[in-house]
């Protein structure tokens, strides 16, 4: 064999050496990004040892320990909708303030036999108590956004007699629909609960929501339902005119029309796609959990019962995956219901800073909903808008956040 021959053949395996190393380096480039294994392990474990709240409900049947009921509280205790149970029977948020004093002086209590006055330390420690924060004053069912039609009685109903002859759903059409009874011992309205006796009835739909106005349709079979309750318990229904509901619920829709504001943004990978597992890795060192819909995370908010901040989703099909690193997409959505959302939680700054970290820890950009690139400068002027919006939404006494809010935008 020549030195030609031997000099072609060195180039030749040399040549095939390099094609191979950049089909694999390449490939290296192009493969999706995977969570890390033992970061992955750390966050399984801290998730198994940690409560974290579902954007579908919680599973009340299997609490941690300091989340449990008490042993003094039945365990039948009836769960809330916060949608439709906006006065719960016992406030959610307490907060630790100092104990009234006594109009008049009280005496030291005697420590044992000696009669000594309690230390420092313990009437420091036994001075502090709970007291219930005021909850929001709205009820479930509320003129400004509800049709509402007395029942009067001749004389006061159990609770038992009521529930029996209660609608079965909860909805006239596509409207929440409610009744609630006027508490003959706490002079309150209330829902109807067993064990409690109630002297009138008032029963309501909600005149809007994110699928239209109430219609004539709708409100005839709300007074259908009404007026067979009210039949049941031997009580005179009062409906309001139902072209007035109506064209109250018209307006109210293009209200809420006009002030619905969602904003989503697509996070994109610059170069490698990403895997299931590493999106959730890196969401999750952020304060993102997971739901119970496959490829949805949320942001909860840090007043328990809110609403999440933000929602963030990725491919439904992907999250379902075996091998959650071997399934890659290239783009994630964050977002953001304005009206869902208080506005003392600063929801668009988190928004922000959220998609800022996202961006820089995955090597991602920031797009619209169309995969167009968009500008920091660009998010300055929402801001602004936002505060409008929610100075508007103040005026018409459905403040972001707010219990009116949730049920309109939703």
């Amino acid at each position: 064999m020549s030195t030609l021959q031997i000099s072609l053949a060195v180039v030749g395996v040399v040549l095939l050496g390099l094609i191979v190393a950049y089909n694999a380096w390449n490939t290296r480039r192009h493969a999706p990004k995977r969570a890390d294994r033992d970061e992955q392990a750390r966050q399984g474990a801290e998730d198994a040892a940690r409560f974290e709240p579902a954007l579908d409900g919680v599973d009340v049947t299997d609490l941690p320990p300091h989340m449990r009921p008490a042993a003094t509280q039945p365990l039948s205790t009836p769960l809330h909708d916060p949608l439709l149970d906006a006065m719960p029977d016992k406030p959610e948020f307490e907060a630790p303030i100092a104990a009234p004093q006594p109009d008049k002086a009280v005496a030291p209590v005697a420590n044992g036999a000696g009669g000594e006055e309690p230390s420092p330390t313990q009437t420091a420690a036994a001075a502090p108590v709970h007291q219930p924060l005021p909850a929001e004053r709205k009820l479930a069912l509320d003129g400004l956004i509800d049709a509402i039609a007395p029942i009067q009685m001749e004389q006061s109903v159990s609770g038992e007699a009521a529930l029996q002859v209660q609608p079965t759903t909860r909805r006239a059409g596509s409207k929440p629909f409610r009744i609630e009874g006027f508490n003959e011992a706490t002079r309150d309205w209330e829902s109807v609960r067993a064990g409690q006796r109630y002297n009138a009835f008032q029963a309501g739909v909600q005149l809007a929501n994110r699928t239209g106005a109430l219609n004539e349709i709708e409100f005839s079979e709300f007074a259908a339902k009404a007026q067979t309750f009210a039949d049941a318990l031997n009580g005179a229904l009062e409906l309001p005119d139902m072209l007035h509901e109506v064209g109250r619920a018209r307006e109210l829709d293009q209200f809420a029309s006009e002030h619905d504001a969602q904003l989503s943004f697509m996070l994109r990978a610059r170069t490698a796609a990403w895997s299931p597992g590493y999106v959730r890795q890196h969401a999750g060192q952020l304060g993102f959990v997971m739901t119970n819909m496959p490829g949805r995370m949320m942001l909860p908010s840090p007043v328990p019962g809110n609403y999440p901040l933000l929602v963030l989703a990725f491919d439904a099909q992907a999250a379902q995956a075996a091998d959650l690193d071997r399934t890659a997409f290239h783009e994630v959505m964050l977002s953001l219901d304005v009206p869902q959302v208080p506005r003392t939680e600063q929801p668009f700054a988190k928004l922000r800073e959220v998609a800022q970290a996202l961006c820089e820890a995955m090597d991602g950009v920031l797009c619209d909903q169309n995969g167009q690139p968009l500008h920091p400068q660009v998010l300055e002027p929402i801001a602004g808008d936002l505060e409008l919006l929610y100075d508007q939404l103040d005026q018409r006494e459905l403040s972001a956040g707010s219990m009116l809010a949730r049920r309109l935008f939703n």
